[in-house]
């Protein structure tokens, strides 16, 4: 049985604001470092709350790590104060790598969830290759979380990323992340994907440098699933939006004008 568990916010924006947006982050990380979308959100006027998954930044702990329970989290997750009985809906999601995944699910299990979805270089589904990159990634960030490591690995971030992922390394349950891998053993929600009816755009990183979802086998749900459209930021890695920042914010921008919200 799932059990969802409460998860803490981080919120950029004015608590009246008329449009309210969710920030899930990625597998490792935490919601500080989905800053640059809470920031750019504000300054076009919405609310934006950034949570800490389960097992990761201050959340609480549990035993089960199944991409499921990660989206059982986000399905109760919603904007406050939430409308009348406490269906309120967010009108968009950003939900970026793992988060990008469970905010597949919450979608498609819950459609009243999300008006739509964005999602950064999504682990819809991955290969063998992109298990050992990503398992080789948290390894290193574990082995040494200090911020010249980050800084050494990754000279071009800005400085509050470089301190933030230093920090979600030192507050993410090393066995929460371990078993996120070994207990979804066939990481593949594609399926699921075809489901969602709301509009949802894929901003995919560069796979001349690196990523999870561009010409990988995740990305036929562009093409199946008439909802989907997609974008890819130049030059950067799977982390766009600390790798390319502005352009990043510039394809979030164009992406939300683009997607009409279900009525």
């Amino acid at each position: 049985m799932l059990a969802p568990v409460s998860l803490p916010r981080l919120s950029w924006g004015s608590p009246d604001a008329d449009r309210r947006a969710l920030l899930v982050h990625g597998l490792g990380s935490n919601g500080a470092l989905m800053w640059r979308y809470g920031v750019a959100l504000a300054e076009a006027g919405w609310r934006a709350d950034a949570v800490d998954l389960r097992g990761h930044g201050t959340a609480p702990r549990a035993l089960d790590y199944r991409l499921a329970a990660y989206s059982a989290d986000l399905v109760v997750t919603r904007p406050e104060p939430a409308v009348g009985d406490g269906s309120g809906a967010w009108d968009l999601v950003i939900g970026h790598s793992l988060g990008g995944a469970a905010s597949v699910i919450a979608t498609a299990e819950d459609p009243s969830w999300t008006r739509r979805l964005i999602l950064i270089d999504p682990a819809i589904a991955l290969t063998d290759r992109d298990r050992d990159i990503v398992r080789d990634s948290q390894t290193r960030s574990f082995a040494d979380p200090s911020e010249a490591a980050v800084r050494t690995e990754h000279p071009h971030w800005h400085p509050q990323d470089v301190e933030l992922k230093s920090l979600s390394a030192r507050q993410a349950s090393r066995w929460a992340v371990e078993q996120t891998s070994s207990q979804n053993p066939e990481w593949d929600v594609r399926a699921t994907a075809l489901r969602i009816d709301v509009p949802t755009h894929v901003i995919a990183s560069d796979p001349a440098v690196y990523s999870i979802f561009r010409g990988k086998p995740a990305e036929d749900v562009v093409a199946r699933n008439p909802r989907f459209s997609m974008s890819v930021v130049e030059g950067a890695g799977h982390s766009p939006h600390r790798d390319r920042p502005e352009e990043t914010i510039d394809a979030v921008r164009t992406a939300i004008a683009q997607l009409a919200p279900v009525s």
